[in-house]
């Protein structure tokens, strides 16, 4: 589709790194709500659909990746030998830096959880922070996925806004990322009061009730736009007095607060369902290179001099009653 989109009806044959290079570029510098119409979609427009340009701009890191499909395409076509060169691969996009974030300290993040204390999506506010869920993840989860007897849940699916079918369910990001997950006591019981409510709402709606499954809905039981969580995520957060953040950076303070707490790095690389334990490495580089600072200056300290108090005790013949302790 991509592919398709970029060639039109330019045969490949025929095709040039200045073209490649023309398309990305222009890729680089379109606000993609307004050439996809995302605002417009939106129950109160705000940007792009009342004349108002939002800029929202592809990411480095996703222009890297349709750049990489680009050359895979005409890849097909070299080794097949219709073609006779791929020029895709001699545009150079450059590597993309990993995005910067500010994940919330401990603190704050129990003033988040403090704030969602009486929001009817508090259940999901607090599983967002004690599990690192991605947002999709969180509103794609079932009833059906959780077991709340054991204390688990089967993270199998997500929901994504696509622009051919509305709000849809799809598979999870990658294979990975299709996992069972331990739940904290706390989620069990918020989850517990949050099922109670969903069933009140729904006696409320009477027939307007839209039976989906889903864990976390509207009060008439639709799945949760995105959009309109991230919305209700920054009200929060201004409610709460902090720093603005994207929701997505709660599943980074997640994973912040656990490697702070020692928690080994292969473990949050299961709970947050990462491919490779490269990935949670690097992403959280700084953070390690952070503890190692911590721990280093923890062993200096050690490795010092320590302070020897002597003790006068009658004749002095005899041991002082403890040695000094090394801190």
């Amino acid at each position: 589709m991509l592919v398709r989109l970029f060639l039109g009806k330019k045969k490949l044959t025929k095709l040039t790194a200045k073209d490649v290079r023309t398309w990305l570029n222009q890729l680089r510098t379109t606000c993609q709500c307004c050439t996809r119409g995302i605002d417009a979609r939106c129950d109160e427009p705000r940007c792009c659909a009342v004349g108002q340009c939002c800029r929202k701009l592809l990411s480095p890191l996703t222009l890297t990746y349709i750049h990489s499909v680009l050359k895979s395409a005409p890849g097909h076509g070299v080794r097949e030998e219709e073609i006779p060169r791929n020029v895709a691969r001699n545009v150079r996009t450059g590597t993309p830096r990993p995005r910067r974030f500010e994940p919330l300290t401990a603190d704050e993040a129990r003033q988040v959880l403090t704030a969602a204390g009486g929001h009817r999506l508090h259940a999901l506010f607090e599983l967002a922070l004690n599990t690192g869920l991605r947002k999709g993840e969180l509103l794609g989860l079932c009833w059906e996925d959780l077991d709340l007897d054991t204390g688990t849940a089967a993270i199998c699916r997500t929901l994504q806004r696509t622009a051919a079918g509305g709000l849809t369910m799809l598979p999870t990001k990658t294979r990975a990322s299709e996992r069972r997950i331990a739940l904290p006591t706390r989620c069990l019981q918020s989850l517990e009061l949050h099922r109670e409510q969903q069933q009140r709402e729904r006696e409320a709606a009477g027939t307007t009730w839209q039976h989906s499954g889903h864990v976390f809905t509207t009060a008439q039981g639709r799945a949760i736009d995105p959009t309109n969580l991230t919305r209700a995520f920054i009200t929060l957060l201004r409610k709460a007095g902090l720093r603005r953040i994207r929701f997505h950076d709660l599943r980074h303070s997640t994973a912040t607060l656990l490697l702070e707490q020692g928690v080994e790095l292969v473990v949050i690389k299961e709970l947050l369902g990462h491919a490779h334990i490269g990935v949670t490495a690097t992403v959280y580089a700084h953070v390690r290179l952070r503890l190692q600072r911590d721990a280093i200056d923890a062993l200096g300290t050690a490795l010092g001099s320590p302070t020897i108090t002597e003790t006068t005790n009658g004749g002095g013949d005899e041991p002082p009653p403890c040695a000094a302790l090394v801190r």
